[in-house]
């Protein structure tokens, strides 16, 4: 089956194989969420991105084959509902951006700054800074793929509540850490919702800036 990234809360699972790792997404919780289980193909070493909501379907996602690492982009409570039960089920390492951590409702193990990697086995996902949805905002980057939490969507960049300056700070971030750096061909894996690429984005980066929300 050839991955789309359209899932539906109570649905499967959609899985994505690429040479070095696995990409398996699931939308989860009343907020229609999405957790992102990546794994390392070499190891089976793995790592959870959100674990939003529904520790049982999560833990179900994780399976037998053991994850090291939870990796929360956001302070937002949709988005670590389900934290405290899968990280004591699974014993992996809680990691978050220090602006954000203390909101958690479990210790961080690991705060993570932008540049910094994340290691999955072999497999590094490269820690983004983008600040404005929230301070602490992250997003994971491995080539070509990229996955961003509530900081960036398809048609536009994350709620700032119209606030002017964190708009500005977010579609700053998002223009010259993503965009100014990234191919088009990056596939973007948001925290609801279907995925995008940079390219089908780019275009409309002046209407964003514009909007201004």
């Amino acid at each position: 089956m050839t991955y789309t990234g359209d899932v539906q809360v109570g649905g499967p699972a959609d899985l994505r194989e690429l040479p070095a790792l696995t990409i398996a997404k699931l939308a989860v919780g009343p907020f229609d969420n999405n957790a992102y289980l990546v794994r390392c193909t070499q190891t089976g070493d793995g790592a959870l991105i959100d674990a939003a909501a529904e520790p049982d379907r999560l833990l179900e996602l994780i399976g037998d084959r053991p994850i090291s690492k939870i990796i929360t982009t956001h302070q937002h409570g949709d988005h670590w509902q389900a934290l405290e039960e899968v990280a004591r089920a699974t014993g992996a390492s809680v990691i978050a951006h220090p602006l954000d951590a203390g909101a958690l409702p479990v210790p961080v193990d690991l705060e993570v700054e932008d540049g910094d990697d994340v290691t999955v086995g072999v497999v590094s996902l490269e820690v983004i800074h983008l600040r404005g949805h929230t301070p602490g905002s992250i997003a994971l980057y491995h080539p070509g793929h990229l996955f961003t939490g509530d900081s960036l969507f398809p048609g536009g960049v994350g709620n700032t509540n119209k606030d002017p300056e964190r708009f500005a700070q977010l579609f700053a971030d998002v223009s010259e850490r993503i965009f100014d750096r990234l191919p088009d061909d990056t596939w973007v894996y948001p925290g609801h919702g279907k995925d995008t690429t940079l390219g089908a984005e780019r275009p409309s980066l002046p209407e964003w800036r514009e909007r201004g929300w």
